[in-house]
């Protein structure tokens, strides 16, 4: 992730008894309604022993910050390769890795790599819900290590989950995981995927993005996208309705008198954004070990994570069933 973030405009409180949504988004939706049973991911669906592996994994020293184009960034695409062919995930061609090359702050990155594999849809296999988090971090830097926990192997692990849970619950549509390289380099392996996207553009329906979702200690997360294509707060506001977890949301207005509040162009989205897709983005607000040598596994919410996870399950669940 690469903006600092403040000053929450909406907010859709979730809770199993339901939800309210205030502020500058000016709507209050009716109680949730019940999705069938085979499209609703249940309140416990994710296995938290692999949510946190996954994360511990990938923030391991061995990793060394997972810079792209360094030997910590292969072990990472190492990682991805073993964990998308554990979830059978299907490739576009020939492999999951799909190679590009930038140059950012006058520095190249001739070996940048993208992982995308997809689950086939099984009444609308040719609209496409791309569910992404960037598996790249800052490496080192002042001779101190940034191993990336909550930025962004938490959002990477909560993607593998989502896959974990349409592998056992056929999608409607075809569901994308792409695991992109380059974001702190400027939203670069996004951008790669986007500029060579291995079907219509006009059959991509939505991104839904994950970056940062492993801390909070108000228990809150937020999304951004809403205020583009606002029929999507009540699909929201239905998972919300199931979790444990506060949702907020907002960060997606105009900056304005210089404020940073304006998540639009935060993490992989805005690219999608640029393109015309819809998204929704979830994410915690900075927290003091923001690109710092501070965000370590050891400093994971393992519940928060946990919950928020099963949340971005059944989110991704609802869109999938509910997505007009």
């Amino acid at each position: 992730m690469k903006f600092s973030r403040r000053m929450v405009l909406g907010v859709l409180v979730g809770a199993a008894a339901g939800y309210v949504i205030t502020g500058d988004t000016a709507e209050i939706a009716e109680p949730a309604t019940p999705l069938p049973a085979a499209a609703v991911a249940a309140a416990s669906v994710v296995d938290g022993a692999r949510l946190l592996d996954d994360v511990r994994t990938l923030a391991g020293d061995d990793f060394a910050g997972r810079r792209t184009g360094t030997p910590g960034s292969q072990k990472a695409q190492t990682f991805l390769q073993r964990r998308f062919e554990a979830l059978a995930l299907k490739p576009f061609g020939a492999a999951y890795a799909q190679p590009f090359s930038f140059t950012a702050n006058k520095t190249a990155y001739p070996a940048a790599v993208n992982y995308v594999g997809y689950i086939a849809g099984s009444a609308l296999p040719q609209r496409f819900i791309v569910v992404s988090a960037h598996y790249d971090h800052l490496g080192e830097k002042g001779g101190k290590l940034h191993p990336g926990a909550d930025d962004n192997a938490s959002g990477v692990a909560a993607m593998l989950a989502i896959a974990q849970w349409f592998k056992a619950h056929p999608p409607r549509h075809t569901i994308v995981f792409a695991a992109f390289d380059g974001e702190e380099q400027g939203l670069q392996g996004a951008r790669a995927f986007l500029a060579a996207l291995p079907f219509p553009k006009a059959q991509l329906a939505l991104n839904l993005n994950l970056d940062m979702v492993s801390r909070n200690d108000r228990n809150e997360i937020f999304v951004a996208g809403t205020r583009y294509n606002p029929s999507l707060i009540p699909l929201v506001a239905k998972a919300a309705a199931r979790s444990t977890v506060g949702v907020k949301l907002g960060h997606d207005l105009p900056q304005q008198k210089g404020s940073t509040d304006d998540w639009t162009g935060s993490s992989d989205h805005g690219p999608f954004h640029q393109a015309g897709v819809p998204f929704l983005y979830f994410g915690v607000e900075d927290h003091a070990d923001y690109h710092g040598p501070g965000d370590t596994f050891a400093r994971i919410e393992p519940a928060f994570f946990t919950s928020v996870a099963n949340l971005l399950v059944d989110v991704a669940a609802t869109l999938d069933a509910e997505l007009k």
